[in-house]
């Protein structure tokens, strides 16, 4: 009787420990446009884990540091949402200017970047107080992204209707310059140690190299067809750019600036974030709603999950 009753103990202790495992996971949150609602991925098992509401039409996102809060730009509603991760809620409904897209964190977690399409500004969120701390007005039209770079000094913008990057003096709270890249700039990515930028320009199929030190293309990079997302892993080696026509993901070594690897994924791959080892690449599949997982080591598509309808991006902590 004994003997059964530790093996019974032993099997609980187990299961104990395999479901901690699993709690302590990071998650992948895909926000989905038209069902209005975000999917929960086990970043272990990639599996769809849970789902729940995010206003009408959930776009960019970014997560606090703490792993607490999921911030939600809501398109139809000109509000960043404040979701409480715990409870799988909003909690709180930030009202920003008109048509909130790209969402970023600062690398310090204190402050949240909102680009306004059309108002053509960047609303900065204090994410303690979940208040509209200023906004900043683009020289460019119709911003997409609104990236900060990693140091804290600057915050990179994409204006989606021309062919120009604004590049924002944080200290200053303003705009400082304009800088020209390949028609219909998208996504931008910054190295860790912010010496570079990579900006995807949807309408040229090309990357545009930043030298932050003078906020200055240094090289272009051709890639797939209408490329839009940037992921750049935690170790700064590698870019990998989403091509929504080719349905492809291109892979740029970063110590030569060359692509070295193209990846299939589903239809019209979109935004994309990586695991904190960087081990696992997550990108949105917007018309196959679906997001691919992709080994970073090999580059090959591991597999594909199905989410809610029309995946705009993936955010993972």
């Amino acid at each position: 009787m004994q003997c059964k009753f530790e093996l019974k103990l032993l099997a609980a202790s187990a299961a104990l420990l395999f479901s901690g495992s699993l709690l302590a996971a990071p998650f992948a949150y895909s926000t989905n446009e038209k069902s209005g609602t975000v999917s929960i991925i086990d970043t272990q098992t990639d599996q769809v884990v849970g789902s729940f509401k995010a206003g009408q039409k959930p776009r960019g996102a970014a997560i606090t540091n703490d792993g607490k809060y999921l911030f939600v730009s809501d398109q139809k509603q000109n509000a960043l949402l404040v979701i409480d991760l715990a409870k799988k809620s909003i909690s709180d409904t930030i009202k920003l200017d008109e048509s909130p897209e790209g969402v970023g964190i600062s690398h310090d977690g204190k402050w949240i970047s909102a680009a306004n399409e059309e108002d053509n500004t960047v609303s900065v969120i204090d994410t303690t107080t979940h208040k509209v701390s200023y906004k900043v007005k683009m020289q460019g039209k119709n911003p997409e992204h609104a990236e900060f770079s990693p140091d804290g000094k600057w915050m990179y913008v994409s204006a989606e209707e021309a062919k120009y990057v604004d590049v924002v003096d944080l200290s200053k709270r303003a705009s400082i310059k304009l800088v020209e890249v390949g028609e219909r700039p998208r996504g931008i990515g910054f190295l860790p140690d912010s010496s570079r930028a990579y900006v995807a320009n949807e309408a040229a199929g090309t990357v545009s190299v930043f030298d932050t030190s003078k906020h200055e293309v240094i090289a272009t990079i051709s890639v797939g067809t209408r490329s839009n997302g940037v992921k750049v892993l935690p170790n700064g080696k590698k870019v990998y750019i989403s091509n929504g026509g080719d349905g492809t993901l291109s892979v740029i070594d970063t110590a030569t600036n060359k692509v070295t690897a193209t990846i299939p994924v589903g239809k019209r791959p979109w935004n994309m974030d990586v695991t904190p080892d960087g081990k696992k690449l997550y990108v949105a599949n917007g018309k196959s709603n679906s997001v691919s997982v992709i080994d970073t080591e090999t580059d090959k598509a591991i597999k594909e999950v199905t989410v809610g309808d029309t995946p705009w991006g993936v955010f993972v902590h």
